[in-house]
């Protein structure tokens, strides 16, 4: 249990290529990008208030962060560029984040084609039923 709430060992943010890069104890190096991150904030604005209250983002394929600021010893509050940050990246959260980003992000890109949404902000889906 130990393991799971230490902190990463190393966090870097590559701007250019918008990845927020966390190593930690074990060796293990993962590089999520910022749209992955902003989309799983674990904000109430993002989460809701209990299950079935989600909120799906959509248009964050451009998003950045701008800021990362420590908060004690447990977490990370990331700021985004549209304006976002009130989510607080818990060790335990972020490393889930880590080992289930393949299937987090197939779960997010198929609730967005479900809704006739799109990860691009200038792009508005409409379906068409004859």
């Amino acid at each position: 249990m130990a393991e799971q709430s230490a902190a990463p060992t190393g966090v870097h943010l590559h701007r250019k290529s918008r990845l927020l890069e966390l190593t930690w104890e074990d060796g293990s190096r993962y590089q999520l990008p910022c749209e992955y991150l902003r989309v799983y904030s674990p904000s109430a604005e993002v989460k809701g208030h209990g299950p079935g209250q989600e909120v799906l983002q959509t248009g964050k394929l451009n998003v950045a962060i701008t800021d990362i600021k420590p908060v004690g010893h447990y977490a990370l509050q990331l700021v985004f560029d549209d304006g976002h940050d009130t989510g607080l990246y818990g060790w335990d959260y972020l490393r889930q984040l880590c080992r289930e980003q393949e299937q987090r992000w197939d779960d997010y890109l198929r609730r967005l084609h479900e809704a006739g949404a799109s990860r691009d902000p200038q792009v508005q889906v409409v379906k068409f039923q004859p």
